[in-house]
């Protein structure tokens, strides 16, 4: 067992809330922290939503109530030293924007304590670009989630060239503790392993749609039947949510950012963020 008892998360998106939810369904006490109350009220609602998702996909103990049980264990603060005034841990998944993460690890470098280590979800930024910002570049380390964490249950653990190894292996048996595969990842890359895997299929779809060549549900068609997949590169988009693929590709080369002017124009501006908002490529109930 770690010494980790109390986990601040940052940022109630649909991964951060996923893992706050699945961190105290594990156990654990967590505080949810976002900028706004407007924001933790629809983090209310994610939680209420993954009690039912959790029994519905009879994850151990829900039918029982594990899942109301893991809601007393969650509290929430839009005022980041009261989220983390107690912190063992606090892991970290506000937008993938460079400078929004630089200066979310500034405001925590002085408000956090010494004791408190500090773990990026990032999906795609290198850690050393993040680690001179934490004020505590021993105590800074990396934890990966799939998104759908009760399901596709992975835990990527990679450590920057100044991570301490005792903090590694704590991250390594704390992402056990979770319920996680804890799958550690020996020199830091950007995009980690799942994501150095499945951004480039990922934008290569998006690259077919935007340049006309097919619908997107024409390409997921034959991605799934020629391969046997069980879902297509946009359904997947629609479960990760459009708002992550946009600020990755905003963020690129030109052609890249006109693909993410694209997901803009046609998606996102019109409130089609994928399955949390009942639409996105696809529409749902």
């Amino acid at each position: 067992m770690t010494d980790i008892t109390n986990v601040t998360v940052l940022g109630t998106g649909v991964l951060g809330s996923q893992i706050a939810f699945q961190t105290a369904y594990s156990g654990f006490q967590v505080t949810a922290y976002d900028i706004s109350d407007e924001a933790l009220a629809k983090a209310k609602e994610r939680f209420l939503h993954l009690v039912q998702t959790y029994r519905a996909d009879g994850v151990e103990g829900a039918a029982e109530g594990k899942g109301e049980q893991a809601l007393e264990r969650i509290r929430y603060s839009a005022d980041l030293a009261d989220a983390v005034a107690d912190a063992d841990l606090v892991i970290e998944a506000v937008p993938e924007v460079l400078e929004i993460k630089q200066q979310t690890y500034e405001k925590l470098a002085a408000v956090a304590p010494e004791k408190t280590i500090f773990a990026s979800n990032s999906s795609t930024l290198p850690l050393s670009a993040l680690k001179d910002y934490t004020g505590r570049p021993t105590r800074f380390i990396g934890l990966h989630f799939a998104n759908q964490v009760w399901k596709f249950n992975t835990g990527e653990v990679m450590a920057t060239t100044d991570t301490d190894p005792v903090v590694f292996d704590t991250l390594i048996e704390f992402a056990a503790e979770i319920g996680m595969v804890p799958i550690p990842i020996h020199k830091e890359k950007p995009g980690w392993l799942l994501n150095s895997l499945l951004v480039p299929f990922l934008s290569a779809a998006q690259d077919l749609a935007f340049g006309g060549y097919a619908e997107p549900a024409d390409i997921d068609k034959v991605w799934r039947i020629a391969t046997g997949a069980p879902k297509g590169p946009f359904q997947i988009l629609d479960i990760i949510g459009l708002t992550t693929p946009y600020n990755i590709s905003v963020n690129g080369d030109e052609h890249q950012q006109q693909i993410a002017a694209w997901l803009k124009e046609d998606y996102i501006d019109k409130g089609k963020l994928g399955i949390a908002t009942g639409e996105g490529f696809y529409t749902y109930e």
